[in-house]
């Protein structure tokens, strides 16, 4: 048979099986009207003694609506979460700062409700925030839901809220410390920032925060690799979880190894040694020991006089960064300056230019509009 006389190579008109029918408009989920006043309401702002009252009360409600302001991007919300972080800031500063961070795998989030459960009981009065760099890209929140904490979700003296969802690590850590201003005015005597995904968002818990924890498991030898040596350095205490069942004898060794490693970094500007202990969250052990660990340690350091100063140097930190991210964010937002970023942008990736002369030029525009 030739070649062309093949099947395969024959030419057929087929009828195809497969039907496409034509695109069919969709009915509106959402009734518009309802939607254009629900918009209308989230956005009314309240007048300032609204909202500083009610979070001097303790409404819950009202602080998440003041938050909220705080998150915004808006220049009246701004403008107004200045003004109530103003007038709560006399109110605050009385709660204990606990940064919380660990290596992924470690039951971080089931420690934290271990923990929080434990002062619930016990009659403290816990908010639970978060750092998440990640959700620039996601726009969206790990801790979005509250699922990973769903038994102290409900407790009524545990506010627990989402991270800012959009914004660079900076903006997203400066929204975080004016939310611990405002939950510390409501009556949170303790404070759990959480650090979600792992890099600069250490760095930025421990500027403001009193105790900074580590959670590892064990593995230490593997768990020792995959951190790195400032974070563990930062720590002022480092919990091994997991110690239970038939692990036990393994979180005892990664305990002992951390220890060996610990003693060889330089003593804590604070004084204080980093103290290491094993716990499992899931069985309850050492939980209270935990919590026992950050109190001597806070009551120390504020006897000495060291939280004072501690604290004195991050709000002067806060200050230095929020300098930067306003002037960060004013260059971005500057439409001229969008515009030229666009078309730079291209002359960069063509090699028409070095990013350094595209940088100078666009810096150059934006001072040359603030002299006018």
């Amino acid at each position: 048979m030739e070649l062309h006389d093949h099947f395969e190579n024959q030419k057929h008109e087929w009828e195809s099986a497969l039907q496409v029918n034509a695109p069919t408009e969709q009915p509106i989920q959402v009734n518009p009207k309802a939607l254009e006043r629900m918009m209308a309401k989230r956005q009314k702002l309240m007048p300032l003694d609204y909202y500083v009252d009610g979070i001097l009360k303790g409404d819950i409600v009202i602080l998440s609506k003041a938050i909220t302001l705080v998150e915004s991007s808006l220049y009246e919300h701004q403008k107004m979460a200045q003004d109530i972080i103003a007038a709560c800031l006399p109110h605050s500063g009385n709660a204990i700062r606990l940064g919380i961070t660990g290596v992924p795998g470690a039951g971080k989030s089931t420690f934290i409700e271990a923990l929080g459960m434990e002062l619930s009981r016990n009659g403290h009065r816990l908010a639970v925030l978060a750092i998440d760099p990640s959700s620039q890209r996601s726009k969206g929140s790990i801790l979005g839901d509250k699922t990973r904490m769903e038994e102290l979700s409900q407790q009524r003296n545990v506010y627990i809220r989402p991270s800012a969802s959009a914004g660079t690590l900076g903006g997203v850590a400066r929204k975080t410390r004016e939310a611990i201003i405002l939950c510390e005015a409501a009556g949170f005597d303790t404070i759990f920032v959480e650090t979600v995904g792992v890099g600069q968002s250490e760095i930025a818990v421990y500027s403001m925060v009193d105790f900074f924890l580590l959670i590892l498991i064990s593995g230490a030898g593997d768990e020792l690799q995959g951190i790195k040596r400032g974070i563990m350095e930062m720590a002022d205490g480092i919990v091994v979880n997991k110690a239970d069942g038939d692990n036990v004898q393994r979180a005892n060794r990664a305990m002992a190894e951390v220890k060996n490693a610990v003693h060889l970094f330089p003593l804590a500007e604070s004084g204080q040694p980093v103290n290491v202990m094993t716990c499992s969250a899931l069985t309850h052990h050492n939980v209270p020991e935990v919590w026992q660990m950050v109190t001597e340690h806070i009551d120390n350091i504020r006897k000495s006089g060291y939280l004072a100063k501690k604290r004195a140097r991050q709000d002067v930190q806060t200050m230095y960064d929020s300098i930067e991210q306003t002037l960060k964010d004013d260059f971005f937002q500057n439409s001229l300056i969008k515009d030229m970023i666009a078309l730079t942008e291209n002359d960069v990736k063509e090699k028409r230019t070095s990013a350094y002369i595209a940088a100078q030029n666009l810096l150059e525009t934006y001072f040359n509009m603030l002299k006018k």
